[in-house]
């Protein structure tokens, strides 16, 4: 038993320097830590104990190497540089030496992904998280682009540190990463920290977590996510930009005039909810997507268009700062409680608490994105008698106009 654990263990070490050896040959680089006679001083007046300690502790290893009687005094010497006795001086080094720079996690900002994002269809599987965490890693990755080359890269792996020399970096896909790599951006202040979370079977890739950490994240998402939107319906699921074929200056003029309010409201308001409603053909989803494309992007909304089972499981990402909902056939959705369909599901529930706020401002933040979040939905139906009675409310639906010219 003890000769197969000291095999293991060789194997071990083997696939190790393996490993170590792979970072070397793709253009990774040993990173040696740095005497600071000021972080010295610090450990010698904070903890002289300990220092003190150490110091007896690596002292006495280098003198039993050079103290054996039974070898010859070049042996000895030799003996120093042991693997044995390299490890405890290493330790020691390691003690009296500061850490390379890393993250501080207890900055207010984290924004974490893992890429590739792999949509499994079942039963159990919920679109909307797909799509979310689509969103989600396209965001990072576009945060990334804007920051361009990292001032460090870094990376730990057993119990070692490399760095990557920055004039050979092109893209994050041609990094090799087996351990946890560290990416630093002195101007925005910003961390970039990569894991290497394994192989997904399935695919035959490997995964990893992007996560970007910094005092204040706000204005890069916000940049990244310019003219983002979500399309989902069923299993079908894209992120791209919003498509707009009827300008706002086409619709009728009492349809332009409702327009303007709304646009004086989404200033004004940070929640706003607006419904339209009329016969089919009247223009009502066409409006949306004009209002999103021209009022909406313009000014850092993410636009969500989603279907009913999206909506039902949908909470706004607390990441992004302005979002709009876009909501065909509400009537669909929000039915009269009172009515047999809609005791079979509670979606209507969950629309009057997305209208609320209940579902995601029950616990407010107190500062980030989240706390400022705006939000604005786009609602459409053919008729406002199957609406549950509660969605029409003063102080949900804010603004409500009829479409009742066809529009071509």
């Amino acid at each position: 038993m003890a000769f197969g654990n000291f095999d293991n263990g060789n194997e071990l070490r083997d696939r190790n320097s393996n490993q170590d050896r792979g970072l070397l040959g793709a253009g990774w680089r040993p990173l040696s830590r740095e005497f600071d006679w000021s972080y010295f001083f610090h450990l010698a007046s904070k903890d002289p104990g300990e220092l003190a300690h150490k110091t007896l502790d690596v002292s006495s290893d280098i003198a039993d190497a050079l103290g054996r009687q039974n070898f010859t005094w070049w042996a000895n010497i030799l003996n120093v540089f042991s693997e044995y006795t390299r490890g405890d001086f290493n330790e020691f080094w390691d003690y009296i030496t500061p850490a390379p720079a890393g993250p501080n996690y207890r900055t207010a900002d984290m924004l974490a992904a893992e890429t590739p994002v792999v949509q499994f269809v079942s039963r159990d599987s919920i679109p909307i998280d797909y799509v979310l965490k689509r969103l989600q890693e396209i965001t990072i990755f576009k945060v990334l682009d804007l920051l361009g080359r990292p001032d460090l890269i870094t990376q730990y792996y057993q119990d070692r540190h490399f760095y990557y020399p920055i004039e050979r970096f092109s893209t994050w896909e041609r990094i090799e990463i087996i351990g946890t790599v560290y990416a630093y951006w002195k101007k925005q202040d910003i961390w970039l920290q990569i894991d290497h979370l394994g192989r997904i079977q399935n695919i035959g890739r490997n995964q990893f977590q992007y996560t970007l950490i910094a005092n204040d994240l706000r204005s890069l998402i916000n940049k990244a996510t310019y003219n983002l939107a979500v399309m989902l319906s069923g299993y079908q699921s894209r992120v791209g930009q919003v498509h707009s074929e009827f300008p706002i200056r086409t619709f009728p003029a009492d349809i332009q005039s409702f327009t303007d309010r709304v646009q004086e409201a989404i200033f004004t308001q940070p929640q706003l909810a607006v419904l339209v409603h009329g016969a089919p053909g009247t223009g009502k989803t066409a409006w949306t997507q004009a209002v999103a494309k021209e009022i909406l992007v313009p000014l850092g909304y993410v636009i969500f268009i989603l279907d009913h089972d999206a909506v039902e499981n949908f909470v706004p990402p607390s990441y992004l700062e302005k979002i709009c909902i876009i909501i065909n056939e509400a009537d669909n959705l929000a039915q009269d409680r009172g009515s047999a369909a809609a005791q079979r599901s509670n979606k209507t529930e969950h629309i009057l608490s997305l209208l609320d706020g209940t579902l995601y401002q029950s616990v407010l933040d107190t500062e980030g994105i989240k706390a400022q979040q705006k939000l604005v939905f786009l609602m459409t139906c053919n008729t406002t008698e199957r609406l549950d009675p509660a969605v029409l409310r003063k102080g949900r639906i804010d603004l409500i106009s009829e479409f009742t010219h066809p529009f071509v």
